[in-house]
């Protein structure tokens, strides 16, 4: 997708092209078979289409000449230190021309597999805001002419905070139920990880994602959604466990400090048999210096409570500003429900219904509803 938009200078008409040679893929390749090298395969088909539609459109007729090599011919892919091809784009996307979080929507829009509204939910912003940071990135790219083209070695630790910040928002789709997609995120952060071995924040994310794709299985029962101390332990993949806690100390021993290997101690934390939910909370203390995001003080809230403490808890979320986020109705209805205030509880978790997308996430609030 990259190479398309670099190509062709037009987001949307790399887009446009990109989908007709995946279209034209899904005709070919069952019959066919699949080509040694589908990823040219599929850009130069893309570009060939792209040229075919410039072509009929008279109006854009002068932009002809400016396409270079407009016969059907397959292109020559020269090698790059990047190995992986969806990792290489996701480098390639992440231009630092554009602001972090363009660059971040933006690469999860062509190459993440997410659909604006969930990109929107993953920032917390409205579809419509989205929308228009979509759009005012993609207009940069048009009128400044950003070059897309893969980054060399000592370009890519400029682009590694977007990229980082692109497979974590895929895996946390994943983590809601698209397990492709998490699984997906995962098969990237060990690329990444090898490919910048001495980056302790790349281990941070890849231990991160182990541990919690670990846990995968138990975190759904049929459409029901499982909390954590709730789930069947032994459907955790205990030796993917033990491979993200040595990924994590990894992290540790090579100076990692940053918000990704402080996630991931939390997440080995809470895979212990016994849970120390105070340490966890000072886990969580650390990463809002870190990260000032009002989710992971919504996070320290919920530690608070399991250590004891619901009333704090519920002080701590209540100066909180994300009327517009599910998980802050349904934890508000959770720790109004532990202080046996239970018709604001039942108001909170009304509230968090209203804001459910996924069948797990109506059905465990209506199961809450039901018990009080």
């Amino acid at each position: 997708m990259a190479s398309l938009v670099g190509y062709l200078g037009d987001f949307d008409r790399a887009e446009d092209a990109a989908q007709e040679a995946f279209a034209i893929a899904a005709q070919r390749w069952p019959a066919a078979g699949v080509p040694d090298n589908p990823g040219a395969w599929l850009v130069t088909t893309a570009r060939n289409r792209a040229i075919d539609r410039i072509r009929r459109e008279r109006t854009l007729a002068e932009k002809i000449h400016l396409l270079p090599a407009p016969e059907a011919v397959m292109d020559a892919f020269e090698p790059t230190t990047i190995k992986d091809e969806r990792l290489e784009l996701i480098f390639t996307c992440c231009h630092p021309a554009l602001p972090l979080d363009g660059q971040v929507a933006l690469t999860l829009r062509a190459l993440g597999g997410l659909e604006t509204a969930e990109i929107a939910r993953a920032f917390l912003v409205s579809e419509e805001t989205m929308k228009r940071r979509l759009t005012r990135a993609k207009t940069k790219i048009k009128a400044t002419g950003i070059p897309f083209a893969v980054p060399g070695p000592r370009l890519l630790p400029d682009r590694l905070d977007a990229v980082l910040a692109v497979l974590y928002l895929i895996f946390n789709e994943g983590y809601r139920g698209r397990v492709d997609l998490g699984a997906e995120a995962l098969r990237l952060g060990r690329v990444l990880a090898a490919l910048m071995p001495d980056e302790p924040e790349a281990h941070g994310l890849l231990a991160l994602m182990m541990i919690h794709h670990a846990r995968r299985r138990a975190r759904f029962s049929g459409e029901d959604l499982v909390l954590l101390d709730e789930q069947d332990r032994s459907l955790w993949d205990l030796p993917l466990i033990a491979e993200g806690r040595a990924v994590l100390d990894r992290a540790i021993t090579t100076g990692g400090r940053g918000a990704y290997v402080v996630q991931a101690m939390i997440a080995s934390l809470q895979t212990r048999e016994r849970i120390d939910w105070p340490r966890v909370a000072g886990l969580y203390r650390r990463l809002i210096e870190l990260t000032g995001s009002p989710v992971v003080e919504l996070n320290h809230a919920v530690a608070l409570a399991q250590a004891g403490d619901p009333a704090a808890a519920l002080c701590a979320v209540d100066r909180l500003d994300l009327d517009g986020y599910l998980y802050f109705h349904s934890t508000r209805g959770e720790l109004l429900r532990r202080l046996g205030r239970n018709a604001e509880a039942r108001a909170a978790y009304l509230k968090a219904l209203d804001l459910a997308t996924t069948t797990p996430e109506r059905r465990l609030l209506n199961r809450r509803l039901k018990d009080l």
